[in-house]
């Protein structure tokens, strides 16, 4: 229960830091001058679509590491059963 609580805590200091950083990000593109219109989009589609691909490789990963996981408990299971079978064999 902890560690929802704790990952609950994580995940919303997270979004908050996104959040400010766009936020500042927004607000530095709006106050520059010195910059046109059209370098100031294309920064803020850069920003918006590299956001999008951490989260993509976060959720790649994060689906790797539990297809691994549900893999070695699946082998862990069969290979308990084979023990179990080869000592009910012996008695």
């Amino acid at each position: 229960m902890t560690d929802r609580n704790d990952n609950a805590l994580i995940i919303t200091l997270n979004m908050a830091g996104v959040a400010l950083s766009y936020g500042l990000l927004a607000i530095s593109l709006w106050l520059s001058t010195d910059v046109p219109l059209s370098t100031k989009g294309f920064w803020g589609m850069g920003i918006v679509l590299l956001t999008l691909s951490l989260i993509n490789v976060v959720k790649y990963r994060f689906d790797q590491r539990s297809s691994e996981d549900r893999i070695r408990k699946i082998e862990d299971a069969r290979n308990e059963k084979m023990l179990e079978e080869a000592l009910r064999e012996e008695a």
